[in-house]
């Protein structure tokens, strides 16, 4: 019987299209590898080859810059004046050398380069930089010459976990001073924290050097330099290698889809030519990102980009990668607006298949270096294959996220009443993913929590989030709020397919939004930071958020729930419950926000349970309204065996079975 492409008949017709971008990978794979002569990571080697390297008896620099007539190093060492002494030598394919004697040049050192072309001139940042540096009275960028010892590692790398259970950061924003966090700061006084928590995974925002801090990190200058704003190279090291001794993987949110326009300090127009790295005229410009947008059919840009993968793995330790804005490299149109509603709209010619080679093969090239890495990939269109194998012509990637689940719980709260939310759409939406591919299910990430939307919280407390979060007065709809909070967190992550995330501070209800300093807000960094201290506070409601977060992620990793899928029992419209089956434990919602059940009885299997995790329990805020150390056991009523339970209203509980 014939297998269909991704167990899907109704990709059948579309084979050929499928075989055919996986033809262009197997082509490109073998003309970067000479015919399958080395294996693809040596192919990606270009940052131990260009940018500045030392060795025991000199100093080397390289670039590639194929349209530029001369190029010079200029900085601290020459009064920042293009001098013969400091002039590149053309080698062979617009590759660019210097050498230079030891004492040329010392550690701390700033430098650029000084790029002339047929008709102009200009500073570049070189393209292979790995330490870059703002001036903080100039606000000018420069490379920095980075003589340091190796740093030496301490743990190792730890095992990708089965089922990943994100923190989502960003460094910067990490502390609670109004300013700028550090490696250092987040490693003593985050990290703990994420580790007690019991997440096993770290996903890491901003990392690649960006000018412009309200970028959030996806305007990217420079790919190889970490952001200095944050501390030194060796610091982020430091942080990784903790990371890993609590058995914490640690995932780059990488930024492949495009670049900063930015010339003086980013890759557009490096050596006078707009089509070094980028598309040339419109296509080589984001619409909406207002950035330059990489030739993907160029062999030297896929070179620049898989080497930049490597190099995070191989001299940082990252365990994988989240890919952003995969959407808007897949499609000529950047999926901007569209609505991919029909298959079709997958294979219809207008893909960037240069692209999607790129994707697959760093992919391969991930897999390769560190079989243990995982990879995850951020795409709204739902691009078949996205994350299926290579092995059966997908384009490799280990997870997608499920993107559609938080934009759920945004309509689902912005339209609707409590008493019209239906459970058997909410278990449809949350469960409704392709088969054969992994995903990564959320509520909310750092999307929903910039200014001018709101986090979940947010949308159920609103105001009251600065009035009534203490714990000498109930409020009705703060009880709502906090109720409905931990019940959207504890369905999204029973449902997920096969991983969780939750942004930085959302966990406990971080009652507002983050708004980078810019002027609009007089450079203010009020709201570029997380208030720690409202988690400490015993006389506030956010420390039992955080503590049934930190509970729910401890009963699905000791009951291993991702090993099998979600099986509904009970999706009542009317009574607003929904029950499910996951592995041996019992999923119970009842999201009536008036009606509590008596004896809701429904076909189980035989035996005796226990309630495990109580959202309504006082140790989480509740009202208590359950025995959670009572044991229930099944009737047999009518041949069937029921179980009979006493859910009450607006609350959630899980089961497992005893005996």
């Amino acid at each position: 019987m014939k297998t269909s492409v991704y167990n899907d008949k109704g990709l059948d017709k579309y084979l050929p299209v499928i075989s055919k971008r996986h033809s262009l990978y197997e082509k490109k794979i073998a003309e970067l590898t000479d015919g399958h002569k080395w294996d693809l990571s040596d192919s990606a080697n270009a940052y131990l080859f260009y940018g500045l390297h030392k060795y025991p008896d000199k100093w080397v620099f390289r670039e590639w810059a194929p349209h530029a007539d001369e190029i010079f190093l200029i900085g601290d060492f020459n009064n920042w004046q293009p001098q013969a002494d400091y002039a590149l030598i053309p080698t062979y394919n617009g590759n660019w050398e210097i050498e230079l004697a030891l004492s040329a040049l010392q550690h701390g050192m700033l430098y650029k380069l000084w790029v002339k072309w047929s008709d102009g001139a200009g500073e570049r940042i070189p393209a292979y930089s790995r330490r870059v540096v703002q001036d903080e009275v100039s606000k000018i960028f420069s490379a920095q010459v980075w003589d340091t010892s190796n740093y030496e590692w301490k743990h190792t790398q730890p095992k990708q976990p089965s089922s990943p259970l994100i923190y989502e950061t960003h460094i910067g924003m990490a502390g609670e001073k109004e300013g700028v966090s550090t490696y250092n700061e987040f490693r003593k006084n985050i990290l703990p924290y994420i580790a007690s928590m019991g997440y096993n995974t770290i996903q890491m925002m901003a990392i690649q050097e960006h000018p412009y801090y309200g970028s959030f990190g996806y305007q990217v200058a420079n790919f190889f330099a970490p952001s200095s704003r944050f501390g030194t190279p060796e610091e982020l090291k430091e942080l990784i290698d903790t990371a890993h001794k609590y058995k914490i993987s640690v995932v780059l949110d990488i930024v492949h889809s495009h670049s900063v326009r930015n010339e003086t300090d980013g890759l557009s127009r490096f050596d006078g030519s707009f089509d070094l790295y980028f598309h040339e005229g419109e296509r080589g410009m984001h619409p909406v990102w207002n950035s330059r947008l990489f030739n993907y059919g160029k062999n030297e840009v896929v070179s620049f980009l898989l080497s930049n993968c490597k190099y995070w793995l191989d001299e940082f330790k990252f365990d994988g990668f989240r890919f952003d804005g995969v959407t808007s490299m897949m499609y000529y149109d950047h999926g901007i607006g569209k609505n991919f509603t029909d298959y079709s709209l997958y294979y219809d010619g207008t893909q960037d298949e240069d692209a999607i080679t790129y994707l697959t093969l760093a992919n391969k090239l991930i897999h390769e270096v560190n079989p243990n890495a995982f990879t995850i990939a951020e795409d709204v269109s739902g691009m078949p294959g996205l994350a299926s194998s290579i092995a059966n012509m997908g384009i490799g990637f280990d997870y997608r996220m499920a993107m559609g689940i938080s934009d759920y719980w945004i309509k689902l709260l912005k339209e609707k009443t409590d008493e019209e939310w239906h459970v058997g759409d909410m278990f449809y939406e949350l469960t409704n993913k392709r088969k054969e591919e992994k995903t990564i299910s959320y509520v909310e990430s750092h999307d929903q929590a910039m200014v001018g939307d709101k986090t979940v919280i947010f949308r159920l407390i609103d105001s009251q989030m600065y009035t009534d979060m203490n714990v000498y007065q109930r409020n009705l709809n703060v009880d709502r709020g906090l109720s409905l909070h931990k019940m959207i967190r504890l369905v999204t992550l029973a449902t997920a397919g096969n991983g969780y995330l939750t942004f930085m501070g959302n966990e406990f209800g971080h009652p507002e939004w983050i708004d980078f300093p810019r002027e609009g807000n007089d450079w203010s960094y009020q709201y570029a930071r997380r208030q720690w201290s409202l988690l400490k506070d015993q006389n506030l409601r956010y420390r039992f958020l955080a503590e049934f977060e930190k509970e729910m992620l401890r009963v699905v990793k000791k009951y291993r729930i991702f090993s099998q899928k979600p099986f509904v029992i009970v999706q009542s419209t009317v009574d607003q419950v929904l029950i499910f089956k996951r592995n041996n434990l019992v999923f119970v919602f009842n999201f009536n926000p008036t009606k509590s059940f008596t004896d809701y009885g429904f076909e189980i299997d035989k035996g005796k349970y226990k309630i495990v995790l109580d959202s309504d329990n006082t140790q989480f805020d509740g009202f208590n309204r359950i025995d959670d150390n009572y044991e229930y056991s099944t009737q047999l009523i009518n041949k069937k065996n029921l179980l009979k339970l006493y859910i009450p209203a607006r609350s959630a509980f899980v089961l497992h079975k005893t005996s």
